[in-house]
């Protein structure tokens, strides 16, 4: 299942995404928010939540720009969300980073290139190997720093 939710600033691109998600036979959990006004560290934590928990396998943030997501998302242990405009950096941010949420920018990519990032994020898998020991040093570097 994948978790998924948006500021308003990232409604319509959400809706999108649900739509196109959904088509493609994907399970999703709407976090929210169903376009008002809101806080968006809220949801990015409650996304979070939701792939600790083991709830859900990965998530999808957007928010106007896609950072005030990222930023909120990473303070949370255990996420490694990555911010991506661009297809190769949303196909290496699951294959050598094993990134578990992906933050878009409504108000900074468009429909057709935001659906591309995540059909690629979905369907890449993490490559492992010398890779995982990177992952278990920025680990290392969450847990020294609580």
């Amino acid at each position: 299942m994948i978790a998924i939710g948006c500021d308003h600033a990232g409604y319509e691109l959400k809706k999108e995404i649900i739509k196109h998600l959904t088509e493609k036979g994907y399970e999703l959990l709407d976090i929210g928010c169903n376009g008002e006004s809101c806080d968006y560290p809220v949801i990015a934590k409650e996304v979070a939540d939701n792939i600790l928990n083991k709830k859900c396998d990965l998530g999808i943030l957007i928010c106007g720009t896609g950072a005030g997501m990222s930023i909120a998302a990473n303070k949370v242990h255990g996420i490694r969300a990555a911010l991506c405009s661009d297809y190769y950096t949303a196909k290496y941010t699951r294959l050598h980073n094993n990134s578990n949420v992906l933050c878009l920018g409504a108000r900074t990519i468009g429909m057709g290139s935001a659906m591309e990032l995540v059909d690629v994020f979905l369907t890449t898998e993490f490559e492992g190997g010398r890779h995982q020991r990177r992952i278990d040093l920025i680990t290392e570097i969450e847990n020294n720093n609580k």
